[in-house]
């Protein structure tokens, strides 16, 4: 492989490559090409894909060798593009257009177009200001936490008495439209949170009352925008059997509840933990709007056309991105587009918007990489693949399967640019009054610089030992999308291949 001549268009960011691939490199291909298509190929007097290949390329008079020709140029081709770019040292980002411009039993030469990242340089990423919230935490706020414990703790306990709203009723039902049975509206043994509006409006209130044992029918009309066609706006009837009547039985939250869901001995020290994970959790949100906030800033400095292959290629892993997580719901791309009555080229324009914003995004980051001489070494990596693997509580070599160490160093280099970006800026501290709600803002100047001081945790006394799991999850980049037969990819990146998962039960038909 030769690179024969570089042609540089630097106002649309492409690269033309010139590449001739000689007579001893061809030939090699052409032998692979034949290896691969004998055993497709019946030549009379011989075993079907025992053929020799001049025998094979005899039979086509005309072509001759040529008969191999262009698998021969699909088999040799990537390869001696993505060795050029490497060559070259070209920072591509979207699959190479091909030209076959010479073909012959000397060799070939063709062009390769290759788009490379743009390169910009931010007039100013020093001292930029935004809003940044410096949030206050309720008592109303540390009981709203409180009670997602509470209501795991709360038990439902079988009652003889009429079920009231709150309750839980155990009951067979079915629907019927002009006295026919509907498909999805009959279930035995279906347990309902009464005032909870999982059934259609109407059906919920029309068994209050009802005690173990009571059988009832209910006339209900089905919401015109209800989701069945057949069923949208019709007159029915259900016929309900009330098996059990459940109320809930609320745990006193004191000393004791709180030693039962938490590390704590008392509830005090308990709420004060609660208190203590809002501030946090809110103070992570709120610096991650206001890194938002900068990152829009930047990209607002960033004037040029992006290349057309670089968009196309962010859409590609955007929609990549979007069908995998269709895939894990059971539902495909496709699916889900006849549902939504879209097409694909409606998904791409929908799309084009935010695949540009990410482009931006990364470019942006990217300059403040170069002018801080942000670098990231082996070692920091593997740092972060052991803090993921503890995160995930999944070992390590599972981890790095598959995993591209390339595409993370540019995450983390990027991660850290924006640190930089942040610790530089100048926020307007925005507090909320609890009691008036009232907004004020403070300006901090570098000259008095605002120190945010959440407030301190409270002492543990610990009495049994509980671990906290998170997820640290990190979306992987699709592989670039090939074009013509066969095209470069970028490097340690495999396009995942599409599963066919089972399609969800559909729900009963007298839910909403």
């Amino acid at each position: 492989m030769n690179v024969k001549s570089v042609v540089e268009n630097k106002e649309k960011f492409q690269v033309e490559l010139t590449i001739e691939v000689g007579q001893e490199e061809f030939e090699a291909g052409l032998d692979q090409a034949y290896r691969k298509s004998r055993g497709n190929i019946s030549v009379p007097g011989f075993r079907k894909g025992k053929a020799p290949r001049k025998v094979i390329e005899g039979m086509y008079a005309q072509n001759g060798a040529g008969v191999f020709y262009e698998d021969a140029v699909e088999e040799i081709y990537p390869q001696a593009c993505q060795d050029a770019i490497v060559e070259k040292g070209l920072d591509f980002v979207a699959p190479p257009q091909v030209e076959i411009l010479s073909l012959g039993k000397e060799g070939f030469t063709f062009k390769a177009t290759v788009t490379v990242r743009p390169v910009v340089t931010l007039k100013q990423y020093k001292g930029l200001e935004a809003d940044k919230v410096l949030p206050t935490v309720t008592e109303t706020s540390v009981e709203n936490e409180l009670k997602q414990f509470v209501d795991r703790a709360t038990q439902l306990e079988p009652v003889d008495r009429a079920a009231e709203l709150g309750d839980s009723m155990v009951m067979d039902y079915e629907g019927r439209k002009d006295g026919v049975p509907f498909d999805g509206g009959a279930a035995k043994g279906y347990e309902l949170a009464l005032g909870s509006h999982t059934f259609i409006p109407g059906f919920e209130e029309g068994v209050v009352g009802m005690k173990a044992g009571d059988e009832k029918t209910i006339d209900l009309t089905f919401p015109e925008n209800y989701h069945a066609e057949d069923l949208a706006g019709k007159p029915v009837q259900f016929t309900v059997k009330c098996i059990e009547v459940k109320e809930k039985k609320v745990p006193t939250i004191d000393d004791e509840f709180a030693k039962d869901v938490s590390e704590f001995d008392t509830l005090a020290e308990f709420k004060d933990d609660l208190k203590q994970k809002i501030i946090d959790r809110n103070m992570a949100q709120s610096e991650a709007k206001f890194r938002q906030a900068l990152l829009g800033q930047l990209c607002d400095q960033i004037d040029i056309e992006l290349p057309e292959a670089m968009v196309n290629a962010q859409i590609d892993s955007l929609m990549n991105n979007y069908a995998a997580r269709l895939e894990q719901q059971g539902i495909s791309l496709e699916m889900y587009l006849q549902y939504m009555q879209m097409d694909m080229d409606k998904l791409r324009s929908d799309l084009k918007e935010p695949a540009e914003m990410q482009i931006k995004q990364q470019l942006a980051l990217d300059a403040v990489v170069a002018a801080e001489g942000i670098t990231v070494s082996d070692e920091d990596v593997d740092e972060e693949i052991k803090k993921a693997a503890a995160n995930l509580n999944v070992p390590y070599e599972r981890v790095i399967e598959g995993l591209d160490k390339n595409g993370l160093k540019v995450d983390l280099a990027r991660d850290r640019a924006m640190a930089a970006v942040a610790a530089e800026a100048k926020p307007h501290l925005i507090t909320a009054d609890e009691e008036s709600g009232e907004i004020k803002v403070t300006e901090v100047t570098k000259d008095e610089p605002a120190e945010e001081k959440a407030e301190e945790k409270p002492k543990k006394t610990t009495r049994k030992k509980k671990t906290e799991e998170t997820a640290d999850g990190e979306e992987k980049k699709p592989a670039a999308k090939k074009t013509r037969a066969k095209k470069t990819t970028e490097e340690g990146e495999e396009a995942p291949k599409k599963t066919t998962r089972k399609k969800k039960a559909e729900e009963p038909k007298g839910e909403e």
